[in-house]
């Protein structure tokens, strides 16, 4: 019984996910498919120079602006939005995509007959981000355009910047900048941005 429970440790401190365990070492290392080869999960690093950045793709979610009239009247008008920043239809389609708050990447994928990691593929040769971190990038970006500009409730900014919820968006928020998405509105709101664009 005792050499028992003492086997049950032993597989559990080795099948760990801390990194600690040999089985998890090497299942880290070890070789992948027929190649034999070793997996790298070290992060990977586009040796070319990537031929877009966030600020050249980036679609707002905004589509209207204020503008005042020489009477003092307020109006808005349509936002020119670049629908189509890269010219590569797919990879346009799916910045449109997660400009409307979409995020289930699966599902767009499956829209398109590819795999998840295609996507993630062509988001890496383009931008030299990781796919994960580009749609992070891209979602925070889209939160705090609205966090700015607008009066929504943060479970409304969540839906419609694709964190799907106010608590994705709240933990995201405390990871990026150390603060609730409540103290990021107050930071970077200036006077006048409330209203000057709408959805």
């Amino acid at each position: 019984m005792l050499f028992s429970l003492y086997l049950c440790g032993k597989i559990a401190d080795d099948m760990g996910r801390d990194g600690k365990g040999d089985a998890w070492k090497y299942r880290q290392t070890r070789p992948h498919g027929l190649s034999g080869v070793p997996r790298n999960y070290a992060p990977r690093a586009l040796k070319t120079e990537p031929q877009f950045g966030l600020d050249d793709v980036y679609i707002t979610p905004l589509r209207q602006k204020r503008r005042y009239s020489e009477d003092g009247y307020v109006s808005y008008v349509e936002v020119e939005r670049e629908t189509q920043p890269t010219g590569i239809r797919i990879f346009d389609d799916y910045l449109l995509y997660l400009s409307k708050g979409g995020s289930d990447l699966q599902a767009f994928a499956d829209r398109h007959g590819l795999k998840r990691e295609d996507i993630d593929s062509l988001v890496f040769v383009l931008t030299g981000m990781r796919g994960v971190d580009f749609r992070m990038a891209f979602q925070v970006r889209m939160a705090d355009e609205l966090l700015r500009y607008t009066d929504l409730r943060l479970d409304e900014v969540s839906r419609h910047a694709g964190f799907g919820s106010a608590n994705n968006l709240y933990l995201t928020y405390k990871r990026e900048f150390g603060i609730a998405p409540g103290e990021r509105r107050q930071k970077i709101r200036k006077e006048g941005d409330v209203g000057k664009y709408k959805l």
